[in-house]
């Protein structure tokens, strides 16, 4: 079992505060905003961002192991989050993350890609972290 540390701090009220988060392994340090979340404030990083670079970089990793077991060679897996935070009635809430990735891949069809592809978001940890939220994968060969 491995384990993995992160923490975040925040200062103020929502609307007015502001906070930062640290991944502990990296020293990473980055900051968060309300405006960043509700507006279109680009200074600093959301939870949801965060949630999107973990996803993104699980899926990845997911793939291309993925394609290594099914004989094939992974030469390179870049993939996007677009996290969907939406107004529900119970409040705010991740309704949707589209996972866009290409991929270039050495003796592959595209059908098998995207048997691999659709394996590996169900497999990857952080989409079954995320179950209730509507996954989708838009894969493409390049």
């Amino acid at each position: 079992m491995s384990k993995h540390f992160a923490s975040a701090y925040w200062e103020g009220n929502l609307p007015k505060g502001n906070g930062s988060y640290i991944l502990k392994t990296s020293n990473h340090v980055g900051s968060l905003k309300f405006t960043t979340r509700f507006e279109d404030d680009k200074s600093a990083s959301s939870p949801e961002e965060l949630i999107g670079a973990a996803h993104a970089s699980c899926f990845s990793m997911a793939l291309s192991h993925a394609l290594d077991q099914g004989g094939y060679t992974p030469i390179k897996v870049d993939t996007d989050a677009e996290v969907t935070l939406s107004k529900t009635d119970s409040g705010f809430a991740i309704t949707e993350i589209l996972l866009k990735t290409k991929a270039k891949v050495n003796n592959i069809d595209n059908e098998k890609f995207q048997e691999i592809a659709n394996g590996a978001k169900e497999g990857c940890p952080v989409s079954k972290a995320l179950t209730g939220t509507n996954i989708k994968l838009e894969a493409e060969l390049v």
